[in-house]
């Protein structure tokens, strides 16, 4: 977390959290979500206006990643100064890229170490590392296929509905009782 960001929260210690305006979807993008969007349905529901703006500025995005974490309920959230921004996730807490050598990197830029690779009912591929489950891109799911033919990457197949539990976080924190 940023010096900068740790100072904030020591200066205001008691500024409400916020929940339903940011979220993460599939491809690891970042959404910006307004009353609009919050009243169009929940984040992950597909609705049309629900998933609110994505955010492109590059130094934000930075901001975001560097400031990312998890409670200890299983919600993550974004650490604005001091206002923690619980995030509401599509599917998963990371997104990983998959290199061509088979290195893992999240949608914030943070490497990572395999643990196991799970398929699920979908044909979605999830990795287990030991920053904690993700969702592999789409645009890499290829990469997978070959680590499993060269890599000796095994698969193992899940239930989609049953890794929030397994793997301890919460999809979304909006729906839980304030912490």
């Amino acid at each position: 977390m940023d010096d900068i960001v740790h100072q904030a929260i020591a200066k205001w210690p008691n500024v409400p959290h916020c929940y339903g305006w940011l979220g993460l979807d599939a491809r690891g993008d970042w959404y910006l979500r307004d009353a609009q969007a919050q009243a169009a349905g929940p984040f992950g529901s597909g609705r049309p206006g629900a998933k609110g703006d994505r955010l492109r500025h590059e130094g934000l995005l930075a901001f975001i990643g560097r400031n990312y974490e998890c409670d200890a309920r299983g919600c993550w959230f974004f650490q604005n100064g001091p206002q923690r921004v619980y995030v509401e996730l599509e599917v998963t807490p990371w997104i990983w890229r998959v290199a061509d050598d088979f290195l893992l990197t999240s949608h914030t830029g943070v490497g990572a170490a395999l643990r196991e690779c799970l398929l699920d009912e979908q044909g979605r591929v999830f990795l287990a590392t030991d920053l904690g489950l993700g969702l592999v891109h789409t645009l890499d799911v290829d990469r997978v296929a070959t680590a499993v033919e060269q890599a000796g990457w095994v698969l193992r197949e899940v239930r989609a509905a049953e890794l929030p539990a397994r793997h301890g976080f919460v999809l979304s924190p909006q729906q839980l009782p304030r912490a």
